[in-house]
């Protein structure tokens, strides 16, 4: 079963280095997949390219588009694994996690421990079957260092129904972002496509070949170097906000990745899914639960009010 995303990789070719066989390509491209693990992809026809499954040496040609239905299960069981998890809500179908900054959603080739379905496996013992054998339960995600509101599917109809409420674009989801710069504008709305970038493997960009990609957003409150603003997602893209704030010139306070000046705490980004609705899916009643600013995002707060 998938979620809001067709596939678990889609990407089309914009530009190549050399001339490279589908294997190296997509291992390289997509770095967390070893290039064993991009043949076991093949071995089970879950890689397709231009419609059709691929062979191991085929060669990626400019325009073709590369999709993996599915990633292969890893002969590794996930362990249940007693962690700190903060549930805000939870009955026989649905639970709603407020998760810490720091902590990975799922497991990932090289990374089965410590992550938030290994807790909820320990707290409980039936989840949904998810969209791939390493996330059960996981109807969206948000990124480690981002911190805030998940909702989790129990069983595969609430993960169903979970799912089409997303692609319908229903569910609300409002984050707390503080960026960069002085915004002086009171609210924008962001459309710009985005997709992976090819110069840098683990980022997204704004692409003329991406996914359409809409986030809105509107002042909360204006320092003398950075702004403190909410976000409202129309699409779910991976780092959404984070790269839509960089290409307007505004990126997130400590992200890693999209901000130039990077991390300058342990905390990470500051980044916070704040707000999370839906209906449920069996008693149809909207559910809207609201997640306050970590201690650490609250005391940057001040400082900059300070100054």
């Amino acid at each position: 079963m998938l979620t809001e995303f067709e596939y678990a990789i889609e990407y089309v070719v914009t530009e190549i280095d050399e001339l490279s066989r589908i294997d190296k390509f997509v291992s390289l491209m997509f770095p967390q997949y070893s290039r064993t693990l991009v043949q076991k992809i093949i071995k089970q026809e879950a890689l397709i390219v231009n419609g059709q499954s691929s062979k191991s040496n085929y060669v990626v040609r400019v325009g073709d588009l590369i999709q993996i239905s599915e990633i292969p299960f890893v002969e590794m069981d996930i362990k249940p694994e007693s962690l700190d998890l903060n549930i805000v809500y939870e009955d026989d179908e649905v639970l709603v996690v407020d998760k810490p900054s720091g902590m990975v959603v799922h497991p990932a080739p090289g990374n089965y421990e410590h992550t938030l379905v290994n807790g909820l496996l320990y707290h409980i013992n039936q989840l949904s079957t998810g969209s791939h054998p390493f996330r059960p339960g996981i109807v969206h995600r948000i990124d480690k260092d981002t911190s805030g509101l998940l909702m989790v599917a129990k069983n595969d109809e609430a993960h169903r129904i979970l799912a089409e409420e997303l692609k319908q674009k229903v569910t609300k989801r409002e984050y707390i972002a503080l960026v960069a710069g002085r915004i002086n504008n009171t609210t924008g709305k962001i459309d710009a496509p985005i997709g992976r970038d090819f110069k840098d493997r683990k980022k997204m960009k704004v692409s003329d070949v991406g996914k359409i990609a809409v986030t809105h957003f509107s002042v909360l409150e204006r320092f003398e170097d950075a702004t403190l603003v909410k976000c409202i997602l129309e699409t779910g893209r991976t780092h959404q906000i984070r790269v839509h704030m960089a290409f307007i010139g505004h990126p997130v306070i400590g992200d890693p990745v999209y901000s130039k000046k990077g991390s300058d705490s342990d905390f990470g980004q500051y980044l916070h899914a704040a707000v999370l609705g839906f209906t449920h899916p069996v008693t149809k009643a909207y559910m809207e639960f609201i997640s306050p600013l970590p201690k650490d995002f609250e005391e940057k707060l001040i400082q900059y009010r300070k100054n």
